[in-house]
């Protein structure tokens, strides 16, 4: 026992801590072992893909036209840092613990078994809705592509008397069968993909500098004025709400409300951190992979919304029903755009969705091999090295969400998702570096303790400049997950129970205490 085990809570506390090595342990697992195939190009590719989707030529334009004006870029910039020093504390973890489940394994092992479900739980929101969301704007611009090419193709059919989006359920079914092959077969499809929609990115932003004009970045930051009649107070940011201010938009507070809003756009970073268990030589791959694929999502970003916001007024893009980067080249008379933007778009929204299923399954993986779900959904294939039963079901689901239900209207869940995972990834930097100041680190967050709580700070201010209707369905989320460990998790956790991490349920006699 090391002298930090001392100070560990007891094996019936909620708050019991798993130590690095028993997680490390955990991938020897010859039923529950992940094959290591890819590399740092393969992981910089991941984020890029689930990082430029629809949102590069929707989510900048929407927040120009809702919230900040063409202060967006300011808004981007935030977002931005924010991110990159939440994906600094994820690179040093990654390096640290090449296994799977990112933010909730990296809790399990700082924070304790409760912080490490809740947050785990929030994992699976995010990756569940934003894997759901992006099928079904799949299917809406594939039907959008189809009309602009002459192609009149209903979005919907009915199946037993239910309006069924049929795009959803066809292009996860064809993902899901594809990760459930091979991870690495899956990441070269999807680095086709991603090559193809950063050069249609990099063409819309060169032509579209040709109709840019100055007056358009005037004013930079709009004065603050009031919501729309109508606005419920609950559809303002929960730090307004909290300060009983009326809801307005533009302004500071635009600004940073459109910072929260577009985050959006950099959610993704972290699912590429659950493929560490993967990934070839992780200790070098991952911090070069997350770090590469940000810094060139973060230019491509920036150089959308000088575009779209330089080629019209955000007074004009505001007045459209679903402000867009295609708004502004129709607005600009150059309707041609339209048709290269929604090739863009479907294969934005490809690469996104099949990152997507990914980081959910390997969550869901971890957590199950961990015996807070049960265990028989975490074993791999023997012939495929993937986790096929899991892949299958997760596809299933998400299908099933997509296809039959609105869950477009639940967009900013998964910011709020996302961003919890980010702080208490950001708070445990400093806790296992006081704890495990021994472990072999691949990178390591500059200026620590001091920039991962800054990040972590930051990340819980983008949280609070979210609506108080999502802080509110959020808090319901949180709720359901923790019935759920008390009621199944608790008593089925390995660690809990004693039992190694890489030892079967059926064949356990005497629990083995790992420390």
């Amino acid at each position: 026992m090391t002298a930090t085990d001392a100070h560990q809570p007891g094996p019936r506390s909620i708050l019991r801590r798993r130590s690095v090595e028993t997680a490390m342990r955990a991938v020897d697992d010859p039923d529950r072992r992940l094959r290591r195939t890819l590399g740092a190009w393969d992981l910089a590719v991941m984020g890029v893909a689930v990082a430029v989707g629809a949102g590069i030529f929707s989510v900048g334009a929407t927040a120009a036209a809702r919230y900040a004006g063409p202060s967006v870029i300011v808004s981007f910039l935030i977002a931005a840092v924010v991110c990159s020093l939440a994906i600094m504390c994820y690179a040093e973890f990654a390096s640290t613990m090449p296994v799977a489940g990112s933010a909730y394994t990296y809790s399990y092992t700082t924070m304790g078994e409760f912080i490490a479900w809740i947050i785990g739980w929030d994992l699976i929101l995010e990756m569940l809705l934003a894997g759901a969301v992006i099928a079904k704007f799949w299917g809406v611009y594939l039907a959008d592509a189809l009309g602009l090419f002459g192609f009149d193709v209903p979005p919907t059919v009915v199946v037993a008397g239910a309006d069924v989006s049929w795009g959803p359920v066809v292009i996860v079914a064809l993902f899901t069968t594809l990760l459930a092959v091979g991870t690495r077969l899956s990441a070269r499809v999807n680095s086709v993909f991603t090559i193809i929609k950063v050069g249609i990115t990099l063409f819309v932003i060169v032509v579209g500098f040709f109709y840019v004009k100055a007056e358009n970045w005037s004013p930079f930051v709009p004065p603050s004025q009031p919501a729309e009649p109508g606005t419920s107070a609950l559809e303002q940011p929960l730090t307004g709400f909290l300060l009983g201010l009326e809801p307005s938009t533009y302004g500071i507070m635009g600004i940073l409300s459109g910072a929260a809003l577009v985050f959006f756009a950099f959610i993704g970073f972290d699912v590429v951190a659950t493929t560490a268990e993967e990934t070839k030589d992780p200790q070098r791959a991952v911090p070069r992979g997350i770090l590469g694929g940000l810094a060139l999502v973060t230019v491509l970003y920036v150089l959308v919304t000088v575009v779209v916001t330089g080629m019209v007024s955000y007074t004009e893009l505001a007045a459209s029903d679903a402000p867009s980067l295609t708004t502004a080249f129709v607005l600009v008379g150059a309707d041609w755009a339209g048709r290269v933007i929604s090739v863009g778009i479907l294969v934005g929204l490809t690469s996104v969705l099949m990152v997507l299923l990914l980081g959910l399954t390997r969550v869901v993986f971890a957590m199950s091999r961990d015996g807070l779900l049960p265990r028989g959904v975490s074993r791999t294939s023997p012939r495929f090295g993937t986790p096929l039963r899991l892949q299958v079901g997760v596809g299933v689901v998400v299908a099933l969400i997509a296809g039959l239900s609105e869950v477009e209207l639940l967009e900013e869940m998964i910011n709020i998702g996302t961003l919890s995972a980010f702080v208490l990834v950001c708070f445990g930097i400093p806790l296992l570096r006081r704890s495990r100041p021994d472990l072999p680190r691949g990178f390591r967050v500059p200026f620590s303790p001091v920039l991962p709580v800054v990040a972590g700070l930051a990340c819980i201010w983008l949280m609070l400049n979210l609506t108080t209707l999502t802080w509110l369905r959020f808090l319901v989320w949180v709720v359901v997950g923790a019935v759920i460990y008390f009621s199944y998790s608790y008593r089925r956790s390995l660690l809990g129970r004693g039992v190694a991490a890489t030892t079967d349920d059926e064949a356990a006699g005497e629990p083995t205490v790992t420390h």
